[in-house]
């Protein structure tokens, strides 16, 4: 007859008697899950690089210094353009100029062209007053006509005891000597000289005297 307690001891629940065995399962219990169970190393890396943001590989950051050198050139630029405008400015003042002066000069040439004939006509008013004084409608006529001349500018020069000068005045003879002027000068004036400002449009014509020599 067989005993229920052994029976028991002999069963699949009980205890190895084989002290190897029981140690090793220990140990694998210890030692956690086999080799079989272990996550890929490929599958930790993308697990590991999931929510991170890719990269560029060429991408490289700008250098702390990029704003000042952008300064630098905005600088550059601007200095260069301030030039440029200065130039400019002056290349305007110089024309300006330049205009003003031609406006001026066209204005004078055109004045000696309308008045060089008129001089002639000064001079027969001229004649008339040395033999008699203007009288009448005649003188009232040549007051005015002087006065239209000499606001456009012919003015008149070239009087007796002037010293004489050969940019102004046409020497048409010589008297003699002298002996109350030092230096030559003009005697008497037989034509009036005229200008447009310091423009000669005829000569004085004069007779001149020298002074004493020693």
């Amino acid at each position: 007859m067989t005993h229920p307690d052994k029976g028991l001891e002999t069963g699949a629940g009980a205890p190895s008697s084989n002290p190897e065995e029981d140690s090793s399962v220990v140990e694998e219990g210890r030692q956690g899950p086999s080799r079989n169970h272990q996550p890929d190393e490929a599958t930790e890396a993308e697990n590991g690089l999931e929510g991170e943001p890719a990269q560029d590989e060429h991408f490289e950051p700008p250098p702390p210094s990029a704003p000042q050198d952008e300064l630098v050139v905005t600088q550059m630029a601007l200095a260069e353009r301030t030039a440029d405008l200065q130039r400019l400015q002056a290349e305007f003042l110089n024309y300006k100029r330049r205009v003003d002066r031609d406006r001026e000069l066209i204005r004078e040439n055109a004045t000696y062209v309308v008045l060089s004939p008129i001089v002639e006509v000064l001079d027969t008013i001229d004649r008339a007053r040395e033999h008699a004084p203007l009288e009448g409608g005649f003188k009232a006529v040549a007051e005015q006509l002087e006065r239209v001349v000499s606001g456009l500018g012919l003015t008149r020069f070239g009087e007796p005891g002037d010293e004489f000068d050969p940019t102004v005045h046409e020497a048409l003879s010589h008297l003699g000597e002298d002996p109350d002027v030092t230096v030559p000068t003009a005697k008497l004036v037989a034509k009036a000289g005229y200008k447009i400002g310091d423009r000669v449009v005829r000569a004085a014509q004069v007779l001149v005297v020298d002074p004493v020599s020693e």
